[in-house]
């Protein structure tokens, strides 16, 4: 048995009390008329992040250029992306901390809170967190209004753990106000993130 299923048998036999998962059948989530506007307006207000609307004919690397025109150093395995660092072939985790701006690609995108679910589509995750600025590259149509309709569109499509078993919700730069009071961005991951609507 391994120390895990120990520790949980032991929390399980020590359980003096049970409850049932409550009826969420009747729960109403918010929904919005148009997601896309209210991803919109919450990315740019409440999660801090800076949007940018690509167009038919833009380029991608253009647009991350003049995002972060003083980026020396890109990190990103999309295909397209002009890129010094690829997360699928460092040889060494750590080269990422160098990294200026990671470009990343977001599935799904939830206009209640701009949320946007990042599954790992790369070997070292840690480009997601380790770059000093983030691109979020995300879908127009791939925004939905809720974190239920978003859980839902993850717990259907099984090829998001097929390869890697880890993914997680990014909403704009990385921020904390625990120290001193003090609102401090990049304190845990990017310092600024850049949502690309394509």
């Amino acid at each position: 048995m391994s120390s895990r299923e120990e520790i949980l048998g032991r929390l399980r036999k020590n359980t003096r009390e049970t409850y049932d998962m409550p009826d969420l059948s009747q729960l109403n989530p918010v929904t919005f008329a148009d997601p896309v506007a209210e991803f919109i307006t919450k990315t740019t207000t409440t999660a801090g992040a800076r949007l940018i609307e690509m167009q038919a004919g833009d380029d991608l690397n253009a647009i991350v250029r003049q995002a972060y025109p003083d980026a020396k150093l890109i990190a990103s395995n999309l295909d397209g992306v002009e890129a010094q660092l690829n997360p699928d072939t460092v040889s060494d985790v750590r080269e990422l901390m160098k990294a200026d701006v990671g470009v990343i690609e977001g599935r799904i995108g939830v206009a209640e809170n701009a949320c946007i679910w990042i599954p790992q589509q790369m070997k070292e995750k840690a480009v997601c967190f380790a770059s000093e600025q983030l691109v979020i590259v995300l879908r127009r149509d791939a925004i939905v209004s809720n974190m239920h309709e978003a859980y839902r569109l993850i717990a259907q499509s099984a090829d998001y753990f097929q390869q890697y078993k880890f993914g997680t919700f990014i909403s704009g730069p990385s921020k904390t106000a625990d120290i001193e009071s003090a609102l401090v961005y990049g304190a845990q991951a990017a310092r600024g993130v850049t949502v690309v609507l394509v």
